[in-house]
């Protein structure tokens, strides 16, 4: 693993593969199906339906996702610390009846959907990892989970073991009320900027398209050979054109959300700062 020890530097060097793959400004497009995923799982959906307005506000739930992960991945130490004791901090207040944030099995579960959704869609776009670049971003990827406080050997110990939890996980989870209630909002969302709502049929194409389909099924959202051709054709175009595209536009989505906890941060250091943002 490809640590960095200097305070001023990152977890991780630019070599590390989980920067390569979690870079990519793509990966927001597994956004729906990572959500999805993750309160597919009853314990999940219950703490998000009591404790969050995320339907309301589902802008501010990426918000929180994306500075934690680009602020623990790409930020300083002492940054993806800060980031990480504010994450844990709304953790502690989210629990009830059979379910806590904290629960280390809710913490695997939610970082393996972020695992394995970047690395779905990092592969079918640049195509495959080496099996030694595989080893070495899922192994990268646990500090996700252990920064705000899960178990390290919470985490599977390799990817074929982590193949077997998310096979069995997958097979068994069964979608509850409160989930379904959550995705139907998730996959037509109303509070967001106008400028974003032609995009939501194309959203909801990818989200469905990238679920198993055991969990498709169960939330029940539809999909048809004409959905499949539609997915397909939209990722064959991806993969010829997003490559060719700048380091700096598909760094975009990072470096906005990285730079944004900067001001954040900065603002707690000096309330009296008057920076926007």
């Amino acid at each position: 693993m490809v640590y960095r020890r200097d305070m001023d530097e990152g977890l991780f060097d630019d070599g590390a593969v989980i920067r390569r793959v979690a870079r990519e400004g793509l990966l927001l497009a597994g956004g729906g199906r990572a959500t999805l995923l993750q309160i597919a799982h009853p314990r999940v959906a219950q703490g998000v339906y009591h404790h969050s307005d995320f339907t309301e506000r589902p802008l501010d739930r990426l918000r929180t996702t994306l500075s934690y992960v680009f602020g623990v991945l790409f930020g300083t130490v002492e940054e993806g610390r800060a980031i990480s004791r504010a994450v844990a901090a709304m953790h502690r207040k989210v629990t009830g009846p059979g379910y806590s944030a904290d629960d280390p099995d809710l913490q695997v579960w939610v970082n393996a959907t972020l695992y394995d959704t970047a690395v779905l869609l990092y592969q079918r776009v640049f195509g495959p990892l080496s099996p030694t670049e595989l080893d070495e971003c899922f192994r990268q990827y646990g500090v996700l989970a252990t920064s705000i406080g899960c178990p390290p050997d919470a985490w599977p110990a390799d990817r074929a073991t982590f193949g077997a939890y998310w096979e069995d996980t997958v097979r068994t989870l069964r979608v509850g009320d409160e989930g379904r209630e959550i995705a139907a909002a998730l996959m037509r969302p109303e509070n967001i900027p106008l400028v974003m709502h032609p995009a939501k049929p194309l959203n909801r194409l990818v989200t469905v398209g990238l679920l198993p389909k055991p969990i498709r099924a169960q939330f029940g959202l539809p999909w048809s050979p004409r959905h499949q051709r539609l997915f397909d054709g939209f990722f064959g175009v991806t993969k010829l054109v997003y490559p060719r595209l700048p380091g700096r536009l598909r760094d975009a989505v990072k470096d906005h959300y990285l730079d944004d906890l900067r001001r954040r941060l900065a603002r707690r250091r000096n309330p009296l700062s008057t920076d926007g943002g």
